[in-house]
């Protein structure tokens, strides 16, 4: 047997015996894309397991996350670190081996997967990444950002929408280091594909602008290796290489079948899997020297590699010293926090106007201090106000514009978005109207597990969009996203804390940020401060040490609270004012701070929000009142349906004299 044969069923062995001992996990897939796997990691990308992050290296990620033990197993057999008491560890508490790969959990990995498609429209952002950095970066004679992304995946990731929405992208944009890895086993969970997978996917991929491949054996190094370089030769198009390929191979029980997809083999049948791949070590967990040998000299290979490219880099750097100065500002992910002195940044109008447009000139600020902010919106920038001025139109035929148009494809964008903040180099929003949040919020959700700098401008955020109905006004969805582990959101009321949310974005190295906006204009609010940082402040101070009665809002209904407290003002009932532009912000605040903002002796509270109240509940109290949406909204001007839904400032002192009674009793 040859070495790159007995080095693929190690792969093969492995993922089975760890998924065998956790008695958990899904061993069709490592398996069947073993050969594949190992042929491209082995010959064909660019990785050195001796620094992880090199710059240059090429990108991998297993969009059929549920398949994790493929990959471990790679991570292991090549070097990065992963040792057999990990692999022996596969998904137990505290490992290093999850049931799906995690980004920043364990080392090797480059996103987090594991919802089907995800991992194809992260690759796709990538490769996007790439393509503008190459375009800004490279000279003759100095390819310092040349590499592809690769992504592999089975029928349950063409089957999902976003994959359809991503690459149709990808094939506009003509990304030609994009090659699409397709494990075409025809089987699912439920059975054959058939069953709801008819159609044929190679004609899909030449619709999209795509190369498509064929290899007809997934055991076929020779062909594997020929097809990868042929997708590297096109560097025109994207290119999708379908390896038919059984499910479980090598396990006569299970191979071909759908039991194979996420159960463990059986003792006996990780036996028979053995005698008939000729693998002979009966011992679970462990591998021949002469495979580890064998990793380990590709593995040397390649850090020779990146010792070419450090040798090429530091000639780069004294042949063009400024493009090495913009460098180093692509790659500061502390370069943001510039933009806290900076007078523009801050600078308030003098007149009314929605927080949306402010965004857009803070944008435009923005893009003169940070150069590798990149972005768009959903077909919405002029809606969105997302738009950079003079940094050009991000596309085919102009791979450095940083304006980004990502079509009406708003799951795709967020995973999109994903996949540029993990490739480096880049400060990525994007953005829609935040009714559409909901369409974003699984891509959200993985920014926030990876913890992605990502930041969302999320648009038109209430009732206050007016005409276009209830399809088109968030209620729920503000409370959606806040309920979201390390997912912060800001909801601004004017331009200072419009400034302030822009800046935690734009310094954030570990955590997204939704940037919820108005359509309709509001005003500059006297006592809006930098305080805004801290999540929430007092905007209009009461005149008693121990205020009556405290009116918490956000966004457009902060001027609500503040005409209410001058209302009640002349009743000589006492109000202190907070802004909280950001709940989860605020928790991050001291005990002491937040009880000196929330003094917990003062339990009549009212929160004014024109959306759902839900999550209000811990600010209030039992004894607390919340002037909100109880239900959809409607078609009217927006001033109308804030008066028909009684949000108004008559509604907030009612809802404050409620409360009052309430804590007297």
């Amino acid at each position: 047997m040859s070495i790159d044969r007995k080095s693929v069923n190690a792969i093969r062995v492995l993922s089975a015996d760890a998924i065998q001992k956790a008695n958990s996990g899904h061993p069709g897939l490592p398996l069947g894309s073993a050969a594949m796997a190992y042929e491209l990691w082995a010959k064909h990308m660019k990785h050195n397991p001796a620094d992880p992050n090199w710059v240059n290296r090429d990108r991998f990620i297993l969009s059929g996350g549920h398949g994790s033990a493929l990959l471990y197993s790679l991570l292991h057999l090549f070097g990065y670190g992963l040792t057999m008491d990990d692999m022996k560890q596969f998904r137990q508490m505290g490992s290093l081996t999850p049931g799906h790969p995690e980004y920043r959990h364990t080392v090797g990995v480059e996103a987090t997967t594991g919802p089907l498609g995800a991992g194809m429209a992260m690759a796709v952002g990538m490769a996007m990444a790439e393509n503008h950095l190459a375009a800004t970066f490279n000279r003759e004679g100095f390819p310092v950002v040349d590499h592809y992304t690769f992504v592999l995946g089975g029928d349950g990731c063409m089957m999902e929408g976003i994959s359809y929405e991503a690459f149709s992208l990808a094939g506009s944009l003509g990304l030609g280091k994009l090659i699409v890895l397709y494990d075409s086993n025809n089987i699912s969970i439920e059975g054959s594909t058939d069953i709801a997978f008819r159609e044929n996917v190679q004609q899909r991929f030449q619709a999209f602008g795509f190369q498509t491949l064929l290899v007809e054996d997934g055991n076929d190094l020779e062909a594997i290796g020929k097809a990868i370089e042929e997708a590297k030769a096109d560097t025109t198009r994207p290119t999708m290489i379908e390896v038919k390929t059984k499910i479980g191979f090598g396990c006569p029980a299970k191979e071909g079948k759908a039991s194979a997809h996420g159960e463990p083999l059986g003792v006996e049948n990780v036996a028979a899997l053995r005698k008939n791949l000729g693998w002979e070590i009966e011992e679970s967990f462990t591998i021949p020297e002469d495979v580890y040998d064998n990793f380990r000299s590709i593995a040397a290979a390649n850090a020779k590699e990146e010792e070419a490219w450090n040798a090429m880099f530091a000639e780069y750097q004294k042949a063009y010293p400024d493009l090495k100065e913009l460098w180093d500002q692509y790659y500061d992910v502390n370069r943001g926090k510039l933009l806290y002195d900076l007078e523009d940044f801050w600078k308030v109008p003098d007149k009314a106007e929605a927080t949306r447009n402010l965004s857009g000139t803070i944008l435009n600020v923005i893009k003169n201090v940070l150069p590798n902010v990149f972005g768009g919106a959903a077909d919405l920038a002029p809606s969105t106000k997302t738009y950079m001025k003079d940094m050009g139109d991000y596309a085919k035929e102009n791979p450095t514009g940083k304006n980004v148009h990502f079509g009406i494809r708003e799951i795709a964008m967020a995973a999109i978005g994903n996949g540029i903040a993990l490739h480096g180099g880049l400060r990525p929003y994007v953005s829609t109207f935040f009714v559409f949040s909901d369409y974003v919020k699984p891509m959200a959700r993985l920014s926030s597990l990876m913890g992605l700098p990502l930041t969302y401008v999320l648009t038109h955020d209430s009732i206050g969009v007016g005409e276009d109905g209830p399809t088109h006004e968030p209620i729920e969805q503000l409370a959606m996203l806040r309920a979201m582990p390390n997912f912060t959101v800001y909801r601004p009321a004017d331009a200072t804390e419009t400034a302030a949310a822009w800046y935690y974005a734009m310094t954030s190295t570990d955590t997204p940020t939704a940037l919820v906006l108005s359509r309709q204009n509001l005003p500059q609010l006297e006592g809006s401060c930098r305080d805004a940082l801290k999540g929430g402040y007092v905007i209009a101070d009461s005149e008693k040490d121990t205020p009556d009665a405290i009116i918490l809002a956000t966004g457009s209904e902060v001027q609500l609270g503040i005409a209410a407290k001058e209302a009640l003002a002349k009743e000589n009932i006492d109000i202190r004012v907070v802004s909280m532009p950001s709940m989860d912000v605020f928790e991050q605040q001291s005990e002491e701070y937040k009880a000196r903002i929330l003094p917990k002796n003062v339990r009549a509270r009212v929160a004014v929000e024109a959306l759902s109240d839900f999550g209000w509940g811990k600010y209030v109290g039992l004894d607390g009142e919340t002037v909100s949406m109880k239900g959809f909204g409607a078609s009217a001007p927006g001033g109308i349906l804030f008066e028909h839904f009684g949000i108004t400032t008559e509604a907030v002192v009612k809802a404050v004299k409620k409360t009052l009674a309430n804590t007297a009793e």
